[in-house]
């Protein structure tokens, strides 16, 4: 499977004291370039897990301090426009 091709697998979780550990397949783990050292950053919509390989630290915190100064900067008009983002989502 060449990069960029979705892989899909299934895994099943192990209790790590009070949390949950996931086991990648070692596969995926080569398709994104990681392995047991690297970072993954986690999130979710409330449905769906997302785990991306944190590659640079560094323009992943200059990327976050660039986010926190425009939601600082423009509280209203980026709630402005999410309000008119669910209006439009909701057509």
């Amino acid at each position: 499977m060449g990069r960029g091709c979705p892989r899909r697998g299934q895994g099943r979780g192990a209790v790590h004291g009070n949390s949950l550990a996931l086991g990648i397949e070692k596969p995926v783990l080569e398709l994104l370039g990681a392995d047991a050292s690297t970072p993954f950053d986690i999130s979710t919509d409330g449905q769906v897990l997302i785990l991306s390989p944190v590659k640079d630290a560094a323009r992943r915190e200059a990327f976050q301090t660039a986010l926190t100064q425009v939601n600082a900067r423009y509280p209203k008009a980026l709630k402005r426009l999410a309000e008119e983002l669910m209006v439009f989502l909701s057509l």
